[in-house]
């Protein structure tokens, strides 16, 4: 049995990997607040190359309802104004010396609803990874019984066990799109 918690160990911290991935792409979603996270994935065209924007300046959020980035050389400060503006994300950012101001417009009706239909495409995505690793853990049961290390009754002990574990972790899932919405659809 300690084989299974082995797998079960395995499984659980590459199901987490899944939920850190759809963390990270909820935080992309703007919810109409103010977040450093809406800028995260931002790249700048930079010193030769594409970097991330919080490569050369610092990101804030002085209040609710605006972001503001500290770019620290102001040789960039166009090119960091350029990468947020073609983010695709809907912001129009303002350069005041080195500092940028981003407001973050009031949500459209159509846009929260463009939002939510992207919240439940990355939910169900880390359902699919969820349900990927879930299949390799039933594999590698498999394998064990094939090779006899374990007996049919244990394959059905393990894939119960991986079951529930994957259960779980869609209910996660669901939980966490289920907020997501809420504050996407917050007015």
């Amino acid at each position: 049995m300690s084989d299974l918690n082995a797998l079960l160990d395995d499984l659980t911290r590459r199901m987490d990997g899944a939920l850190e991935s759809l963390r990270r792409d909820f935080a992309g979603l703007r919810s109409g607040r103010a977040s450093p996270a809406l800028l995260e994935p931002v790249r700048v065209e930079a010193y030769g190359g594409e970097v991330p924007l919080t490569q050369v300046g610092s990101i804030a959020v002085p209040e609710a309802r605006m972001i503001t980035v500290q770019v620290w050389d102001r040789v960039l400060v166009g090119a960091v104004e350029r990468a947020i503006r073609d983010a695709g994300l809907g912001l129009n950012p303002a350069s005041d010396g080195q500092l940028i101001r981003v407001p973050i417009p009031q949500l459209t009706e159509e846009r929260r609803h463009e939002l939510a239909k992207a919240a439940a495409r990355y939910a169900e995505g880390a359902k699919i990874a969820a349900r990927g690793v879930r299949r390799d853990g039933m594999d590698k049961a498999k394998a064990f019984e094939k090779k006899s290390e374990i007996s049919q009754d244990d394959v059905k002990t393990w894939s119960d066990a991986i079951q529930k574990l994957t259960d779980q972790y869609v209910k996660k899932i669901d939980d966490m799109l289920a907020d997501k919405d809420r504050e996407i659809k917050q007015v």
